[in-house]
């Protein structure tokens, strides 16, 4: 397919980051979201995104207005989505939603379009479902800062054809992207590796086998991470990490899924990390100089 037209749904961290590459890439973006307060906020995170990679001189400030030119924003889905190539759903990680996004999507898309979900755990099969165009539904995970992160996980569901696989996996590589090609299964290869790995790390931290800052410092020192794990859940959410955890229990069934309880404990508190401003760390300074969070001092 010549894809020309986006469409993103969602404006979050997400979905204004692939709506930044997208149009910096010269394809035409419709940034979809249920109020214009969330876009206004998206739309002002791509301008500071965007003048990062000017201070930086990845960018000209040419290229920038280029990008916002590309970029028209839709509170009603299906005048946004009626005349794109591509559909990009990045909503919360709610299979619920997600599966009436894709029903709606069914019915206001041109029947060659191609229906893509960010999801990051969540069944490219089990979404594809809610469609009468299964071979037309894809995965396109980006990982998260989007326009900095090279990796796309392309999820093939049980039902996707080859030609969209290919199609989505060429155009992956135009935005200077590295797809990687995976099948559906819980968590896929990206998620079903690390979120394990953030899981024992807070049971290493409920157990009190060690502390936060050390847990991170050992991971970051010794394994060569650029961020420990316990960090990293807070940036990902909190919230997020136990869906996956979910997702990949539920999927499974496997005992070696079960989520810490102590995760469980501040996601039901509201402690999520940087969206909230606390978690394992504390971010009321800011983000880039945390503090361990009282709760975990001694």
């Amino acid at each position: 397919m010549n894809m020309q037209t986006i469409s993103v749904i969602g404006s979050g961290t997400m979905g204004n980051g692939i709506a930044h590459t997208f149009a910096l890439s010269g394809y035409l973006v419709h940034l979809v979201d249920i109020s214009d307060e969330s876009l206004k906020k998206g739309m002002e995170t791509i301008h500071k995104n965007l003048d990062r990679q000017i201070a930086k001189n990845l960018i000209t400030d040419q290229l920038k207005q280029k990008a916002i030119n590309n970029i028209k924003t839709f509170t009603d889905l299906a005048i946004a989505v009626h005349d794109s190539d591509l559909i990009i759903e990045a909503a919360t990680e709610n299979q619920g939603i997600k599966l009436q996004i894709f029903r709606d999507l069914d019915l206001y898309c041109k029947p060659e379009a191609i229906l893509a979900s960010n999801t990051s755990s969540i069944s490219i099969t089990t979404i594809a479902s809610a469609t009468k165009r299964p071979d037309r539904v894809i995965g396109m995970h980006f990982m998260n800062p989007v326009p900095v992160m090279k990796l796309v996980e392309v999820i093939k569901g049980y039902s996707t054809s080859d030609e969209v696989t290919r199609s989505i996996m060429e155009l992956s590589i135009k935005l200077d992207k590295i797809p990687v090609e995976v099948n559906d299964y819980p968590g896929f290869v990206a998620n079903r590796i690390l979120m394990p790995m953030i899981n024992e790390a807070v049971y290493t931290l409920y157990e009190g086998i060690a502390g936060v800052q050390e847990i991170d410092s050992v991971m970051r020192l010794g394994m060569a991470h650029p961020m420990g794990p316990l960090q990293l859940a807070d940036f990902i959410g909190l919230d997020v990490c136990l869906s996956i955890m979910n997702v990949l229990y539920q999927g499974f069934g496997n005992p070696k899924y079960s989520t810490c309880p102590l995760l469980v404990k501040m996601v039901t508190a509201g402690q999520l990390g940087v969206k909230t401003g606390s978690g394992f760390y504390d971010y009321s300074k800011g983000s880039k100089q945390p503090e361990v969070s009282q709760k975990f001092i001694k």
